[in-house]
């Protein structure tokens, strides 16, 4: 099977990605917009000419970059609304308030290696903000979705793109625990399985909702230096530099760590497809689930028969959430 390319690579950017593209009259939602990539991601979609709503937790900071995207690109239709993934009465609030079409959907928010944190649930806090809380925001936004793939064809219908990592090369879902509360507790495989999670989400959303004009796409966005990584100790963050410094390591700038995002929202050849997993701005590669590789997708993030008992699962907790039982 062919791999779907682009003509941008590692080092493009956002801004060149939708350079020539008018994406005027459309509406996109993009979570996590307050720091990081999110905000180069809202950036380069309202310089484009979308409605842009920045779901942020702290909507002063929400306001403040909505502010700064205004004062960059001249956009003036730029929204803030108060969004907490990790709180699903937060989630079912933002979308049901939402009104009207939707055309995008950047589930770009996400938290990475903490320590064991659970929710009111009992759910494990990574899985629970970086899969479960954008889960049951894109079944609460389907409609509008729909609407907005009958609205306006210009992308090929509505879609929606999940931030996934190359940390989903560490870990599937593990469905016999995945909260964590009979084996110990390990930060990078409950960030792996969450990543891993968002991409057969993207595969099962697709399956589900393509008819509905909807597809979903997941990505990699490449090493970028932002507050995602908090929890990670001081002195490995200083390797990085030293080894970026020496041209060991290729760390991108935002800009260019939003470019990937940006192809899997708006690029011709991504229209009406879904159930990828991109990387540098092109579908990847998948490598085999016991591959010594630090690229490319896993086939277990690829698996229907996973992407589908995912969402069995997942939907079931959402449906009975004073439960974390799979």
């Amino acid at each position: 099977m062919t791999l779907i390319t682009t003509r941008f690579s590692a080092t493009t950017t956002a801004d060149e990605v939708v350079a020539g593209i008018d994406l005027s009259g459309l509406r996109a939602v993009v979570t996590g917009a307050s720091s990081g990539i999110g905000v180069e991601t809202a950036r380069s979609l309202a310089r484009a000419g979308a409605q842009v709503t920045l779901a942020v937790r702290s909507t002063d900071a929400g306001r403040r970059v909505a502010d700064d995207i205004a004062a960059t690109t001249g956009a003036t239709d730029l929204r803030v609304g108060h969004l907490d993934l990790s709180d699903q009465g937060s989630v079912v609030a933002f979308a049901q308030q939402w009104e009207g079409a939707l055309h995008l959907l950047v589930n770009n928010a996400g938290i990475m290696a903490g320590p064991l944190v659970r929710t009111a649930q009992g759910w494990e806090s990574q899985f629970a903000t970086n899969h479960l809380g954008h889960l049951a925001l894109a079944v609460g936004l389907h409609d509008a979705l729909a609407d907005g793939a009958a609205d306006d064809d210009r992308l090929g219908g509505s879609r929606i793109v999940a931030l996934s990592s190359s940390g989903h090369l560490s870990s599937p879902v593990v469905f016999d625990d995945i909260h964590f509360e009979r084996r110990p507790y390990d930060q990078w495989a409950a960030y792996g399985q969450s990543k891993t999670a968002d991409v057969l989400f993207a595969v099962e959303a697709t399956r589900r909702w393509a008819e509905h004009g909807i597809v979903a796409n997941a990505l990699m966005p490449g090493g970028i230096a932002t507050g995602l990584q908090k929890h990670i100790p001081q002195e490995v963050k200083d390797g990085w530099v030293t080894m970026q410094a020496s041209g060991e390591l290729f760390m991108k700038t935002t800009q260019q760590g939003a470019a990937t995002t940006l192809v899997a929202a708006v690029a011709p050849e991504f229209a009406g497809t879904g159930g990828h997993y991109l990387e540098d701005c092109a579908e990847a590669p998948t490598v085999a689930d016991d591959a010594r590789v630090g690229a490319g997708v896993r086939r277990w993030a690829l698996d229907p028969e996973a992407a589908s008992r995912l969402w069995e699962v997942s939907t079931a907790m959402l449906r009975s959430p004073s439960s974390s039982a799979a």
